[in-house]
């Protein structure tokens, strides 16, 4: 790789900026000053230091986000923060959002560089599952929750594939939901939903298929991982090495 190339996507700067910098004598190779740009290197091998401090290779990154309500799940916006806006102290070059959340949606959402991963995750052949903590507006029925289990016609041109549904009582949605909402509302039922599909408003569009508008919806699962319960709406982190592993088992 070019040590130009490296640089730049460990993030010390542009590519314009790194050759500055390399110009300068700012960067080392083995203990070697080097100042030339185009020079190939081993990223795997040899220790590339930025004023004296190592930096380490790493060619994905892979990120979990809480994503609040607000921001959209694009890499650029003219109107609204994105959820790149989020991930303060991070180079964000590269990375992209591996799905969407509709604005007013929050949870998990993965970010990464990963073009390979991202594809297996959204692939329509690959079913990955993906759970939904959803408020609806009044008590869902049996034959209600047979229609969703079943499939159900959302107005696209096959019925939805078969979904897994779990009501839970008011105690154990609160582990969900945020402070602000009352969950003594009798009008209110809470629902795990988990479907293999990823249409446009697909949950949303579901419930409203058997009548139901939904009134608060969190994604808390994607395939093998799971929204960390103790990272804060808003937060991030980077993706443990098991998670990883265990996320590329699609």
């Amino acid at each position: 790789m070019r040590l130009d190339k490296f640089l730049a996507q460990q993030g010390v700067g542009s590519r314009a900026e790194v050759k500055q910098l390399i110009k300068k004598g700012c960067i080392t190779v083995n203990g070697r000053s080097c100042r030339l740009a185009d020079m190939k290197i081993d990223e795997n091998a040899d220790v590339v230091q930025y004023n004296g401090v190592p930096l380490s290779y790493q060619e994905f990154y892979y990120y979990m986000l809480n994503k609040p309500a607000g921001v959209v799940s694009a890499t650029s916006d003219n109107v609204n923060d994105t959820v790149l806006s989020l991930l303060k102290g991070v180079n964000t070059k590269n990375l992209f959002p591996v799905g969407r959340l509709d604005k007013d949606t929050e949870g998990l959402l993965l970010l990464t560089n990963d073009g390979q991963l991202a594809h297996d995750l959204l692939s329509p052949n690959k079913h990955v599952k993906k759970t939904y903590f959803t408020v609806i507006d009044g008590k869902i029925s049996v034959k209600e929750i047979k229609a969703l289990e079943s499939g159900i016609d959302i107005g696209d041109e096959t019925i939805t594939r078969p979904a897994g549904l779990q009501v839970l009582n008011p105690d154990t949605a609160k582990r969900y939901l945020p402070p602000s909402f009352n969950v003594e509302k009798a009008e209110a039922c809470y629902i795990l939903l988990t479907i293999t599909e990823g249409r446009f408003h697909q949950v949303k569009r579901m419930f409203q298929a058997v009548g139901r508008n939904v009134l608060y919806l969190k994604r808390i699962a994607m395939g093998n991982l799971s929204l960390d319960p103790g990272l804060k709406s808003g937060a991030f982190r980077e993706l443990s090495a098991d998670e990883i592993k265990n996320l590329k088992k699609v």
